[in-house]
């Protein structure tokens, strides 16, 4: 009996061990999936906003911003989770700096071309590093020094043949996106030393909240001016972009490696400047396409290197 039960056990456990690893590895093959799927999606963010011209940049930011905090303020309410806990102030008070960078954000695709704005709002891993520094006494090696300034340079180098005035369009429409991406990396510091005390669909209701009040009135007072076919684009964009690129998202990040999972969300930034060239006929001028590959690759560069650097303290 013995005997036969160690011949049953021999055979069965390395068919079990072998369905064990077929399934983690189906998980990480979904888990990529889904993470390059989000990207994609993000990199529709500049066609829908470009689609919505009736609307204003605040009109579009309330949408932005009210259909995931209603649907996480349900989620709150059914988890029975009290909307002001911790350290809410300092919550809110990023949830008012993240409306200005939605808003700038915006701004940015409505003046100038979808490529020039994606590319200089993917500054903002440059950003987050030197505010680290700053704020948090991260420390930074000559590595990621070096990185720093090569990006630097890819931003001077992208403006260079801008003329400097609030006249020229382009020039508003790209200083805004370094803007929002200022704004964004202020937001990540923020969220960063608050992540452990709060549940990552409280951090997209917190991150949501403030836009949905600060921007009601100045939707209301567009909202007669609106297409109804903006309206709705508005709805999908709010649920696309709010809800289920930041779901596929997290859902990859379960199974993937931070470094990984980042890594692949810069496929938006050439997603969306194939869309713009395809569909808008966009296209990007010299100083933008060797300034920003140096933005968009030092920046790449930068966020391994925190990654690592993270992953080594632990």
């Amino acid at each position: 009996m013995e005997i036969g039960f160690k011949l049953v056990s021999s055979l069965a456990l390395p068919i079990l061990r072998s369905k064990t690893l077929s399934m983690k590895i189906s998980m990480k093959r979904g888990a990529l999936y889904a993470v390059i799927i989000c990207a994609l999606l993000a990199g529709t963010n500049g066609l829908m906003i470009k689609y919505m011209s009736t609307m204003t940049a605040s009109s579009m930011a309330w949408f932005r911003a009210t259909i995931p905090a209603g649907i996480f303020t349900i989620w709150m309410l059914q988890n029975k989770i009290p909307f002001f806990r911790g350290n809410y102030k300092k919550m809110l008070g990023a949830s008012v700096i993240n409306a200005g960078r939605i808003y700038l954000y915006l701004i940015a695709f409505i003046y100038t071309s979808i490529g020039n704005a994606v590319i200089l709002f993917y500054a903002w891993p440059i950003f987050v590093s030197m505010l680290s520094v700053l704020f948090l006494k991260e420390k930074i090696d000559k590595y990621q020094i070096g990185l720093l300034f090569l990006a630097f340079f890819g931003l001077i180098l992208a403006y260079s043949n801008q003329s400097f005035s609030f006249e020229d369009q382009d020039f508003i429409g790209m200083l805004a996106a370094v803007g929002a991406a200022i704004g964004y990396a202020i937001t990540v510091i923020i969220y960063k030393s608050e992540s452990d005390n709060y549940d990552k669909n409280e951090l997209i209701f917190y991150q949501n909240i403030a836009s949905v009040f600060l921007f009601f009135p100045l939707f209301f007072q567009n909202l007669p001016d609106i297409a109804w076919n903006h309206l709705g684009m508005a709805g999908i964009y709010g649920f696309l972009i709010g809800v289920v690129v930041f779901s596929l998202f997290f859902y990859g990040l379960k199974q993937l490696k931070a470094s990984t999972a980042s890594s692949l969300m810069y496929l938006e930034v050439v997603s969306a400047i194939i869309l713009g060239f395809v569909f808008r006929n966009e296209v990007l001028s010299i100083n933008m396409i060797v300034g920003g590959t140096l933005i968009v690759f030092s920046s790449f560069l930068l966020t391994q290197s925190n990654k690592k650097a993270a992953g080594s303290s632990d």
